[in-house]
């Protein structure tokens, strides 16, 4: 069976087909700048050269059927027919309260998708566009959304409701959702056999730390809590976003500078995290430079992202009563071994014990806790292109 995973950004579009025999890549790729000047795909197969397209695309209908081109094609191409392709897998931002599992598209849930605008502004409009551009090309495919938002729908409702009136709850589905859910299935479930854990008895901490970054709580492979919110606002500090503030600072921010609330949101969402703290960069490969030649701003930025990081580990596990393991994954979590030093030595009172040898590694997946360590440390390279293809597999 060979599935296409498509992750449909609000100007990007990544894809890779991928042979579920043996789960390889047959192949991978990016748009980019949709909708935007300079709009390039970047396809790749292993064992070739790298193909590159310069094309204007206007929206995400000609990604679609560029890829598909190029999936096609006779010099760079791993199909011959369309019919080759057995489903396709769309990741999906948000489902609400509707949907708490992966489901085979139809206008039903093509519906959801679309209630859901105001909720991802950004995202569920450009997954919508995906799998429509889809259903033209290959009408007879079965298609699958995975959800951003599904993992954490076993949020227990002590752990996803707001202190708010509980009305705007019932009328607006207002509560926490979480997101990076794919992600954090997948390396969760991974570090349980990773870390030689009980499936049906372990607790576990992923932190998803990349420009976004999230962390989740789970308890036997399910999961009872994370750091996001209704939107990926809420949380930890962020490359750009603030993660948590007191919800007045919106109100004081609005009067003081003449703003509009969407405006004040803005600046929360796109120039603030350790970009607002530096005053200089969201690169958290710049802030580490910078932090080794002692820039005072790049330090005030990184003790605050770590100093947050740190408590919100040290809430899941008081929300656990314990904890077996604490995985990093995604950029920084899979290729920051200071970022995972530090964090490990502010945990110490959970017997946590790092060999720097081992944490020296990159984007690997290894176990850089000693073994007498009593909690588990693991970096497991998160993988949501897999994860929503094995999803896709098992649906159709």
């Amino acid at each position: 069976m060979k599935i296409l995973v498509l992750n449909c950004g609000s100007s990007s579009l990544k894809y890779q087909l991928i042979d579920m025999a043996n789960e390889s890549i047959l192949a991978k790729g990016l748009c980019e700048r949709i909708g935007i000047e300079g709009s390039m795909l970047t396809h790749k197969v292993p064992g070739k050269d790298d193909y590159v397209e310069e094309k204007f695309m206007k929206d995400h209908n000609v990604a679609v059927s560029m890829v598909m081109d190029a999936l096609l094609d006779k010099e760079h191409g791993v199909v011959s027919d369309i019919n080759e392709i057995n489903a396709v897998g769309h990741r999906v931002l948000h489902g609400s309260v509707y949907f708490c599992d992966s489901v085979v598209i139809n206008d039903e849930v093509k519906k959801v998708i679309r209630d859901c605008f105001d909720l991802g502004p950004l995202h569920n409009p450009a997954n919508l566009i995906g799998i429509e551009a889809c259903e033209k090309v290959m009408p007879n495919t079965p298609q699958v959304a995975v959800f951003d938002t599904a993992f954490h729908q076993t949020m227990p409702e002590k752990a996803y409701l707001y202190a708010i009136p509980y009305e705007y709850f019932t009328k607006y589905h207002i509560r926490k959702y979480g997101f990076h859910g794919t992600s954090h299935s997948f390396v969760s479930k991974r570090t349980i056999e990773v870390a030689g854990l009980d499936p049906n008895n372990s607790k576990v901490i992923v932190c998803h730390l990349g420009n976004g970054a999230s962390l989740s709580a789970v308890v036997n492979g399910k999961c009872v809590d994370t750091s996001m919110g209704l939107t990926p606002l809420e949380g930890i500090i962020m490359g750009t976003r603030s993660g948590d503030v007191d919800p007045a600072v919106v109100q004081y921010i609005a009067n003081k500078e003449n703003k509009t609330v969407d405006e004040v949101l803005n600046i929360l969402n796109k120039k603030s995290g350790v970009l607002g703290l530096s005053t200089f960069s969201s690169d958290f490969r710049d802030l580490g430079d910078a932090v080794e030649k002692g820039d005072e701003k790049a330090i005030r930025a990184m003790d605050a992202y770590k100093y947050r990081l740190v408590k919100y580990i040290g809430s899941y596990v008081a929300a656990m009563d314990g904890v077996d393991a604490i995985t990093f994954t995604a950029g920084l979590g899979e290729n920051n071994a200071a970022i995972r030093k530090a964090i490990a030595d502010s945990l110490t009172y959970l017997g946590i014990k790092i060999d720097d040898e081992k944490n020296a590694i990159r984007g690997e997946e290894v176990v850089v806790s000693t073994p007498d360590s009593k909690v588990k440390v693991c970096v497991i390279p998160t993988n949501e292109e897999l994860a929503i293809a094995r999803e896709t597999a098992s649906l159709v």
